[in-house]
Formats: C-alpha cells, sequence, structure tokens
C-alpha cells in the first residue's frame, strides 16, 4: 500500500545538515498495524509525515498504491489525504465554536455522513455528548472525538503522532484500541515513544537518529 525507498528528510540548521529522516526504505500493507517506536527527536513523527504527503522528501521516493506523492499536485495530495487517508495527532484539535459531531463531519468528503458520525461517536461512548462542545468534553473525550473524525470516511490508511502522549496510560490504552478495533480494514500507521501501546501492532519499526535500526 504504501513503500518508502530511500526516504530522506534533510533540512539546513544556520549552515548545518540535519537529517530528521535518512534513506529509510519500507513497506506498509494493506489492514496492518505498524508501529513506529523511538524516542523524542528520533524523527520518527517525520517519517510519519512523509509517508503521509504531508511532508516532500528531500531524497528518495514515497509510493502511495504505486504513485509517487511528491508527483502530485497541492489539490491532489489534498483531496487524497480527505479521501482516503485519517490523521490523528497528540493534541486534540478541535474547533470550539463546533458541536463534538460538528467536528467529526469536519472530515466527510461530500457525501452524506451525519448518520455514521453518531454511529461513531456511540460506539466510543460518546453517544449523549455529540451536541457538547469541546469545552465542555474531558481530555480523553476529546481525544474520542478526534478518533472519530479520523475513521469517518473509512480511509484506508490511519495515521496516527502520539495519540496517547496526552493521556493518561488506561486512556492511551483505550484510545489505541478504539482506533485499531474501528479502522474497518484500513492500515493504522501510529508513532510513538511507549512500547505498551504497540502490544496489539503487526510490527514494531523502531528509529533512531532519522534511520530504521529494527
Amino acid at each position: 500500500m504504501i513503500r518508502a525507498n530511500g526516504a530522506t528528510l534533510q533540512y539546513d540548521d544556520h549552515g548545518r545538515e540535519v537529517f530528521a529522516c535518512r534513506e529509510v526504505d519500507l513497506e506498509i500493507l494493506p489492514n496492518e498495524f505498524v508501529g513506529i517506536l523511538g524516542p523524542s527527536g528520533s524523527g520518527k513523527s517525520s517519517l510519519l509525515y512523509l509517508l503521509s504527503g504531508l511532508k516532500t522528501p528531500t531524497g528518495g521516493e514515497i509510493l502511495y498504491e504505486g504513485k509517487n506523492l511528491a508527483m502530485l499536485s497541492d489539490e491532489q495530495r489534498a483531496k487524497l489525504r480527505l479521501r482516503e487517508f485519517g490523521f490523528l495527532f497528540q493534541q486534540p484539535f478541535l474547533l470550539g465554536y463546533l458541536t463534538a459531531l460538528e467536528n467529526v463531519l469536519l472530515a466527510a468528503s461530500g457525501e452524506p455522513m451525519r448518520d455514521k458520525a453518531v454511529e461513531l461517536l456511540k460506539s466510543l461512548g460518546l453517544g449523549e455528548k455529540t451536541h457538547r462542545f469541546p469545552h465542555e468534553l474531558s481530555g480523553g473525550e476529546r481525544q474520542r472525538v478526534c478518533v472519530a473524525r479520523s475513521l469517518l470516511g473509512n480511509p484506508k490508511v490511519v495515521f496516527a503522532d502520539e495519540p496517547t502522549a496526552a493521556l493518561d496510560h488506561k486512556n492511551g490504552q483505550h484510545v489505541v484500541e478504539l482506533l485499531n478495533h474501528h479502522r474497518e480494514g484500513g492500515a493504522l500507521v501510529m508513532v510513538t515513544h511507549d512500547e505498551t501501546m504497540l502490544e496489539k501492532a503487526d510490527r514494531v519499526l523502531r528509529i533512531v537518529e532519522g534511520q530504521l535500526v529494527s
């Protein structure tokens, strides 16, 4: 589904060459839960952004279903992310003037999806809070709203960047279980520094200083 061939992300830091990722080769298969594990600053989030097309490699290539993401226009990449990818980040990014349900529907790609959004929120234990605003929800509940948003369109790939870092251990494991259970056949690629969150992963990739080491 996704292939990285020598993927490199390099930038200049006041005249010094810095590699966020260096010549990474990997494959992500359909319906696979892949964890990317590494300490802070190891390049794991940069790798996730390369795999999802949020960043363009300065060397090598990222292929999604055979298409080189760098060869797509900005508009084509945006449509791809909306229609085929789901995203979940460390902090729950919700618009404060929208309800939980309205925040989930931001991920809708045109077709009527209100019923699906309501069902997702119910399945995540938020059935009675669909019309609550973010400030009326706990941190764990806000992150579950983001889980629902990331899964709304039955994405082929869900990319999760440290989705449990702001939660306690119990709520963190619950979020991972929900992601894994509700992804409906799509692949899940999750970055974390906490190995205990990857107990259900099919594979765990370890990254150190921008390079895959195992």
